[in-house]
């Protein structure tokens, strides 16, 4: 998880009105404080950093954890998938499981097949237990006024059916 020092002029100074989060945001080392983005990163041998997502993202599936826009990005190279989102699902087996949200593009028509061919497609191009053991296909997908797909949303519509 990236950790950035404290005090920083760039980093806020806690959480408008939510003082329980901006408590857990907050970590000491020494004499450093340091405030917890909540987000993964990786670092090369070069000190450059890569994005990874949101540590509140990351699906833990039999012990793996498994980055939801890795998935996305495998998913997104389909021909028939125009957009997808990907979240955890609550799996009594294994915890949590990938899922799929997709929509697909003009032509294409949601199938058993069409799935079984888009979980091979994934298994193909990443390791294997990180494919969308469940695949919902959906019209529009919930975003920001940015344009950032709202995990958040999914995971609780995923709550609001019992799945």
């Amino acid at each position: 998880e990236l950790l950035i020092g404290q005090p920083n002029p760039q980093i806020m100074l806690g959480y408008w009105k939510d003082d329980a989060r901006t408590k857990k945001s907050k970590y000491k080392s020494g004499d450093i404080d340091w405030f917890m983005t909540g987000d993964n990163v990786l670092i090369d041998e070069e000190g450059y950093i890569f994005y990874q997502g949101r540590a509140d993202d990351i699906i833990n599936s039999s012990g793996y954890r498994i980055g939801p826009q890795e998935v996305e990005n495998v998913l997104s190279e389909h021909d028939a998938i125009q957009e997808c989102a990907v979240t955890g699902a609550k799996d009594p087996d294994r915890g949590e499981v990938v899922k799929a949200w997709v929509i697909l593009k003009s032509g294409f028509t949601s199938s058993n097949e069409l799935t079984k061919d888009i979980q091979d497609f994934v298994k193909s191009k990443t390791a294997p237990y990180k494919y969308p053991r469940q695949v919902e296909y959906v019209d529009k997908l919930p975003k920001t006024v940015t344009g950032k797909i709202k995990r958040s949303e999914l995971r609780e519509s995923i709550c609001a059916k019992g799945v």
